[in-house]
C-alpha cells in the first residue's frame, strides 16, 4: 500500500506541475514553418513551448531526433511515426543554433 500511496503523490505532484507550466502559454510564439502547429499541439500537450526555444541554442537535428524518440519511448508522447518526423523537420529547421 505504501508503494501505491507514493505513486499517487508523485502523479500528483507531476499534474500540479503541469498545470503551472502552461501559464502565459499563449503568449508563447513559435517561429513560422510547415509543422508549427503540430509541433505546439503535441509538444505542449505534457510541456510548456518555452523548452523548444530555451534548449535551441544547444540542438542540432541529430539532438532534436533523440529528444523526439525520448519524449515518445520514456514519457509515452502520443506521436506517430510520420508525426514525429515532421516535428523533428519542423525542429531541425527552425530551433536548431549547432550546424
Amino acid at each position: 500500500m505504501r508503494g501505491a500511496l507514493a505513486d499517487m503523490a508523485l502523479w500528483a505532484a507531476l499534474a500540479g506541475a503541469c498545470a503551472g507550466a502552461f501559464a502565459g502559454e499563449e503568449t508563447i510564439q513559435l517561429h513560422d514553418g510547415s509543422g508549427r502547429e503540430l509541433t505546439a499541439a503535441r509538444c505542449a500537450t505534457c510541456h510548456s513551448l518555452d523548452y523548444l526555444q530555451s534548449n535551441a541554442p544547444a540542438m542540432d537535428r541529430n539532438t532534436w531526433q533523440k529528444t523526439v524518440q525520448k519524449m515518445r519511448d520514456r514519457f509515452g508522447a502520443p506521436i506517430t511515426d510520420q508525426e514525429a518526423q515532421q516535428i523533428l523537420d519542423y525542429l531541425a529547421g527552425s530551433y536548431a543554433a549547432k550546424p
